[in-house]
């Protein structure tokens, strides 16, 4: 009895795998290419929240330098707090500046396409 449950159950569990290896094998590369270009559409906001993040984050901490040395100039050079309200600055910037860069290279589909070059001619004298 325990034996027939056993070859049933093996037999289903080979059977679903046989289904699932075909519609594994449908896979090709058109549509693994597909599926990483699906996935990775979300990691240029990801990028900007974590800019933005550390952006402030290193602001707050260049402010709390620059505080220190007014407090005490002996201890702390001012370099410390501005060199962080710069990085602070810049990565706050950082989305701004990428978004412009897409707009100006005009990347305005998923899809790649030849360049139109047909001739090129040359004026010397």
């Amino acid at each position: 009895m325990i034996l027939r449950y056993i070859s049933k159950l093996s037999l289903s569990v080979s059977a679903a795998m046989f289904v699932g290896m075909q519609e594994a094998s449908a896979a090709n590369f058109s549509t693994i290419s597909e599926n990483i270009v699906t996935s990775i559409e979300g990691i240029p906001g990801l990028l900007s929240g974590v800019a933005y993040l550390f952006g402030l984050l290193l602001g707050v901490l260049g402010i709390l330098k620059v505080k220190d040395h007014v407090e005490n100039p002996a201890q702390t050079p001012l370099k410390d707090g501005a060199i962080r309200m710069a990085c602070g600055g810049a990565l706050f910037a950082l989305p701004i500046v990428f978004e412009a860069m897409q707009v100006t290279i005009g990347e305005t589909s998923n899809s790649v396409s030849a360049a139109d070059l047909n001739a090129v001619t040359f004026s010397v004298r």
